[in-house]
């Protein structure tokens, strides 16, 4: 075999590739709009008039809790000492 005919061949082989994908995509986009319109699509909720909870107290308020702070300032300081 010469390179003009492995060419030809890897010419060939690219094509039907190619063709067999695109065929492939193309049923495959077919199929996902039928089965679209087969199944109906679920209808939005209706907003309510019902008031929402509250958030717990801890996280309304502004104010950082003391306890969180030391966790995060000692894991920055051994952060810090270890590198």
């Amino acid at each position: 075999m010469d390179i003009s005919e492995l060419l030809l061949q890897a010419g060939n082989l690219m094509l039907v590739g190619m063709v067999s994908v695109f065929l492939f995509l193309g049923l495959l986009v077919l199929v996902v709009q039928s089965v679209a319109k087969l199944v109906p699509a679920d209808e939005l909720p209706v907003a309510s008039n019902k008031p929402t909870t509250q958030a717990p107290a801890a996280q309304a308020s502004n104010q950082v809790n003391p306890k969180l702070i030391a966790a995060i300032s000692t894991a920055v300081q051994q952060y810090r000492n270890n590198n």
